[in-house]
Formats: C-alpha cells, sequence, structure tokens
C-alpha cells in the first residue's frame, strides 16, 4: 500500500503543471488607443488595461500613487513613447530595468514619422492606421515573446484585427475623398492631426503645437483668423481632451472681420471615447473623426458613418 500509494502521488506531481492553466498576463498601458486593441487581440490570454481615460491629456498627465501600484504589479507594461508621455518617462524608464516596458511607437520608421519642431517626432501615431498596425505589431511580439503557448491565439486575433483596420482605412480615404477641394483644410486646438491630414490629403492647421504643454499665443491665433477669413474657411473642430476656449477665440476673431464659423464637430485626438461606447473602441475613435471632419467640411457621409453606430451621425 505505501509502495501503491508513492506511485500516485508521483503520477499525480507529473500530471499536475501540465494540466494546470497559466494565469492570464496582467498587461497595463498608457493609452486606451492600445489597451483596445490589444485586448481584443490578446483574448483569454491577458488582461489589459489603460491608466488614461476619456478627456485625459497624455501631454500633461502625471502619475498617481494607484497608477505606479498598477505598473509595478504588471507583467508587461506598453506605452506611445516619442515623448507623448512626457511626465511619465522617468518612471517608465525606471521600470524598464525589471520587466519588458514597450514604447510601440519606437518600432515605425523614423522616415515616415512627422518631426516637431525641436528634435523630437510628433507622437500621434495612432492617427494613421497604417502606422498604427506596425506599433499594434510590435505589441503583439512582446506578448508572444511573454506568451509563447499563446502564440497561435495571438497570431490568429491579430489577423483578424488588422484586417479590420485595412476596412476601416478605406473607409476613411474614402468619406475624406467627398469633401471638395476647397475646403480640405481641418482647423483644430492642437497639432494632433498631422499623420490623419497626410495620410488622407487634408491640410492640417492648429492653434497649439503638437505638444499641449505649448501655449495658445495670441500671434498664432491672429494668424489663424486671418486664414479662415482669407480663405473663406466654414469650419473648426474642437477635442475632446483639450479645452476648446482657443478655438472659440477663432470664431470670435473671424465674426469681428465678418466671417462666420462654425464648430464642425468634437474630435477625439489625444484619448478615445468613454469605455463601452463604440467612440471607446480605436476603430469607433477613427471612424468618428473621419465621419464628423467630412461631414463638418461638406463632405457626403452615410448615415451612421463606416457601420453605423455613431448616434450623432444618424
Amino acid at each position: 500500500m505505501p509502495r501503491l500509494l508513492s506511485c500516485i502521488l508521483l503520477c499525480l506531481s507529473l500530471v499536475a503543471p501540465a494540466s494546470r492553466a497559466a494565469p492570464p498576463l496582467e498587461v497595463v498601458t498608457t493609452l486606451a488607443q492600445i489597451a483596445e486593441p490589444l485586448a481584443l487581440i490578446a483574448g483569454p490570454r491577458a488582461r489589459v488595461s489603460s491608466l488614461l481615460g476619456p478627456g485625459v491629456d497624455p501631454h500633461l498627465y502625471r502619475l498617481t500613487r494607484s497608477d505606479v501600484a498598477r505598473l509595478t504589479r504588471a507583467d508587461l507594461v506598453f506605452y506611445n513613447g516619442l515623448h507623448l508621455e512626457a511626465q511619465m518617462e522617468e518612471m517608465l524608464q525606471s521600470l524598464a530595468s525589471r520587466k519588458p516596458v514597450v514604447a510601440i511607437g519606437a518600432a515605425i520608421d523614423p522616415a515616415r514619422l512627422r518631426d516637431d519642431d525641436g528634435p523630437a517626432h510628433d507622437p500621434h501615431v495612432w492617427m494613421d492606421p497604417a502606422l498604427w498596425r506596425v506599433a499594434l505589431e510590435a505589441a503583439v511580439a512582446t506578448l508572444i515573446k511573454a506568451d509563447p503557448a499563446g502564440a497561435d491565439g495571438y497570431r490568429s486575433r491579430a489577423r483578424d484585427y488588422f484586417q479590420r483596420l485595412n476596412h476601416l482605412r478605406a473607409y476613411v480615404g474614402e468619406v475624406l475623398a467627398t469633401v471638395p477641394a476647397g475646403a480640405r483644410v481641418l482647423v483644430t486646438a492642437h497639432d494632433a492631426f498631422g499623420y490623419f491630414g497626410h495620410a488622407f490629403g487634408l491640410e492640417v492647421l492648429a492653434i497649439q503645437g503638437i505638444s499641449t504643454e505649448s501655449e495658445a499665443g495670441l500671434r498664432r491665433i491672429e494668424e489663424l483668423v486671418d486664414v479662415l477669413v482669407r480663405r473663406r474657411i466654414g469650419a473648426v473642430f474642437v477635442e475632446s481632451s483639450v479645452s476648446p476656449r482657443s478655438v472659440r477665440a477663432l470664431i470670435d476673431g473671424a465674426a469681428a472681420r465678418g466671417h462666420q464659423v462654425r464648430i464642425g464637430g468634437e474630435l477625439y485626438s489625444d484619448a478615445m471615447g468613454s469605455p463601452g461606447d463604440y467612440t471607446g473602441t480605436y476603430i469607433g475613435m477613427l471612424d468618428h473623426n473621419a465621419s464628423t471632419v467630412a461631414r463638418g467640411l461638406g463632405g457626403r457621409v452615410p448615415a451612421g458613418g463606416m457601420l453605423g453606430r455613431l448616434a450623432d451621425l444618424h
């Protein structure tokens, strides 16, 4: 009997590790634009969450104690990089000595990046789905390296998601192509739409620079008012994560010179919509932006946007 019991225990010790499922990876990102796609690609293999929510400006955000605790507990950390999360960089770089902490924007060929006024590049790469795919592919590669047993699932779900991105990019190009040639000017609060404009043939003018840390100077507002009046631009756009005050100053300045300008809509720039809402997804955010810009500038937009899910476009 003792010998039989020993054999049973030995068999159990050999079988148990193989049958016990590994716990999901804990993945923390800075941006929801990273977390939401990665959660779909990771599936049951990881719990993915973001530090920054709707309306939060990543240029200015400072980590809280609870943020630091989440980052410390995480198995993997992903952030945009390219100096977007300026106030978090020191902590993120410190964590990188202890665990994988990946700036996914660094995976993009520098030749495809827009230059800032200084030595840095424009960090708003998610505004072009083709560039964002490259960044997300770097994150997927890190997931596979951390969890090789889930590689087939990661790759399969990534293929499905990137097919959806191809469809999104085609829709954005088609809907923006309906904007009349003389109206293809996108005026916003800060310079977050450069990649969007370059990818889809829009001229982009902004009051503030690439970072919201830069101030909206009176001279810049006066310059843009002159452009609005001279070129008879009829619409400007506010952003969900930036105060509309400077955009309203443009409208007032143009009105004082006899030219009426309206707000063409609110765009998502540095943050997405609310979790659970269609605009709280990366695809929904860009669908909203493209559809809102096209409609605001006189283009033709299908009811509800690409998938009929945009309530304000019905």
